[in-house]
């Protein structure tokens, strides 16, 4: 039986690991943030998706994505970047208090930094959410169980100039294939939340060292 990772027990843990890179990362600018929204669906713990609107520019229209966007220059912190934008995108208010910590960056292919924001959001149903339709085409969770499990996992193999580049983790079998920046920060987040559980698909590998 899985561990309850909505917990007191298992919040406390996770923000105890996440203290020393949350004061770190609060602290120093960022081009943008997301936010990594747990929930519970029905009982069961999940993690909160969104699908970015086909009508959007830009290579990322039509990808699985967290909430978020580019900082702004009146946000006081990527915390509350990641914040601002979840209201903005999904309608849905997440006190400060209920921001577990920073996880560590990634970078997109630009070398953009983008931070990751853990916050549990309690109690949802993602139908009852009203997404900005400019920005947002659908919303959905997926339970932990369901991305922790080995056959719903996978991997892509990138390639450049005809050279091997880098892996990737990628989660399958859901509405919608997982991919690119949001795996990544899923993987990190499964490490996390379960880290007897969960085994890395990318044993070692961390963007932040490229």
């Amino acid at each position: 039986m899985l561990p309850d990772y909505l917990s007191a027990e298992g919040e406390q843990r996770c923000r105890r690991l996440l203290a020393e890179v949350t004061v770190r990362l609060r602290a120093r600018p960022a081009a943008a943030a997301v936010l990594v929204p747990l929930c519970s669906v029905r009982g069961v713990p999940a993690l909160l998706y969104t699908l970015r609107s086909s009508r959007l520019a830009g290579r990322h229209k039509g990808d699985v994505s967290f909430p978020g966007g580019k900082c702004d220059p009146t946000d006081r912190d990527v915390v509350h970047t990641a914040l601002r934008e979840t209201h903005e995108e999904l309608g849905l208010v997440v006190p400060e208090e209920h921001v577990w910590g920073v996880l560590q960056p990634v970078y997109d292919q630009r070398k953009v930094t983008v931070v990751p924001v853990l916050a549990g959001v309690g109690p949802l149903d993602p139908q009852s959410l009203r997404p900005n339709p400019e920005e947002v085409d659908e919303v959905f969770a997926l339970p932990l169980t369901h991305l922790l499990q080995a056959q719903n996992q996978g991997y892509t193999h990138f390639r450049q100039g005809g050279h091997f580049r880098y892996t990737l983790p990628v989660f399958l079998h859901g509405p919608h294939r997982i991919w690119g920046l949001t795996a990544i920060i899923t993987e990190f987040t499964l490490q996390l939340l379960a880290p007897g559980t969960y085994q890395p698909r990318l044993a070692g590998f961390s963007l932040s060292r490229r």
